[in-house]
């Protein structure tokens, strides 16, 4: 049992001693021991669980005035934009918070890819991220249906029309899906309740994802695992400044996009109201959907699409038994490193092949970035960790941090990751 913190509250003291929730805190956030060399790169999970809770607040205000009826879903959105007070401000950092959450998590995930964060003993923390993320996407989708626009509506029938490449049971989710025969008023309705309840289920996903951290203990920069209290320092207050800071910088960022661009990132025919008979040129998900959508188009196949688009998620599951490399951090990866800036660019090709029409080179493309894609994953990845000679570990972190070395001998091979 966690032994009681002594506080000098008294009233803390009090309720404490009959449930240590505070005690609990101390121990989870104040004294849990980080090591002392993480970067700023380590500050994107405490920015994504803050634009978590601002998606969550700013939601909350925004359902007690959107109406979820296909009649009046358009006309109330603009309610809130003109007449609620400041109805304005909570839409735009709700609508620019979306890009904002897909942007520090995907910041968050290749820092992990570089730095080897998905290997043993973080595995589960790391699949647990990846339900975060497959969570955060259907959220996402959801809540863009409902400002009923040109885009939400034909973006919802096409996305859901995919299941239905599915054999025998594709036609009937679709079908729940739709709750009728056509995206409508139904539809509108399950995205809105299932868009206000998801966000819950990711906090609490995010709990888990949070515990898990604190049992396994956080990856730093070299890959290695701390060998004593010298290799490491207290949340609170080094990491807690470090977080401040970096909260402080992102939120000029978030605010740029709030007050002097909000709709940059959106589609200016979701201005449009919802028009089943009028088919918009050219339908494109969100930005942080493109990849995806590009690799779905990659085949001519309906059922080879999905399911292409579908195993690019899965294989992230799978990557911490693909890599077969006895060393975490890139740093030390010298074959392996070239080829995660080519996992890189391959991403951003992916997404801007996805905001273009179909046709012409642009298929070629996004067919030889998806086949890239899987390759570096299947095959590259656990290829390279079997034949690659990395450089030597440090010693330790500390060593590392305050000499500047602390590396084995020239020519020395490195040492295999340590289980914690």
């Amino acid at each position: 049992m966690m032994a009681a913190q002594q506080f000098k509250n008294p009233v803390v003291n009090w309720i404490d001693r009959r449930l240590p929730i505070f005690t609990m805190m101390h121990h989870e956030y104040n004294e849990y021991m980080m090591p002392r060399n993480a970067n700023y790169w380590w500050s994107f999970g405490a920015l994504a669980m803050v634009v978590l809770i601002t998606m969550i607040v700013t939601g909350i205000f925004l359902a007690m005035n959107y109406t979820a009826h296909t009649s009046m879903a358009f006309e109330s959105v603009e309610r809130i934009m003109r007449d609620v007070n400041y109805g304005w401000l909570l839409r735009y950092i709700h609508m620019n918070g979306a890009s904002m959450f897909f942007i520090v998590v995907y910041i968050h995930m290749f820092r992990g890819l570089y730095y080897g964060s998905y290997k043993t003993p973080r595995e589960l923390l790391w699949m647990i991220g990846v339900v975060i993320l497959l969570l955060m996407m259907a959220t996402a989708f959801m809540g863009y249906v409902l400002p009923w626009g040109q885009m939400s509506f034909w973006g919802a029938t096409v996305i859901t029309n995919l299941f239905s490449a599915f054999p025998f049971v594709g036609d009937p989710i679709v079908t729940w899906l739709w709750g009728g025969f056509s995206v409508d008023n139904p539809t509108l309705n399950r995205f809105f309740a299932l868009h206000f309840v998801l966000p819950f289920v990711i906090l609490g996903v995010v709990i888990l994802h949070v515990a898990a951290l604190h049992v396994t203990g956080s990856n730093n920069p070299l890959g290695i695992e701390p060998k004593g209290p010298q290799d490491t320092v207290p949340f609170n207050p080094y990491l807690t400044v470090k977080d401040g800071f970096a909260l402080g910088i992102f939120l000029i960022f978030f605010a740029a996009f709030v007050f002097f661009n909000p709709n940059y990132l959106g589609h200016p025919d979701n201005y449009i109201p919802a028009n089943p008979l009028v088919t918009p040129a050219h339908i494109v998900p969100e930005w942080y959907f493109l990849p995806f959508y590009a690799i779905l188009r990659a085949v001519p196949d309906k059922l080879g699409g999905v399911l292409l688009m579908f195993g690019a998620i899965a294989v992230l599951f799978v990557l911490p038994w693909l890599d077969t490399s006895k060393v975490r951090s890139t740093k030390f990866r010298p074959l392996y490193k070239p080829f995660y800036y080519i996992l890189m660019a391959d991403c951003v090709v992916l997404g801007y092949i996805g905001s273009q029409p179909p046709e012409g080179i642009y298929v070629l493309i996004g067919q030889l970035a998806t086949a890239y894609y899987f390759l570096h994953f299947l095959v590259l990845t656990p290829l390279i960790g079997k034949i690659e000679r990395p450089r030597p570990l440090p010693a330790s972190i500390s060593e590392s941090v305050l000499k500047g070395g602390g590396r084995f001998p020239a020519g020395a091979t490195a040492k295999p990751m340590e289980k914690a």
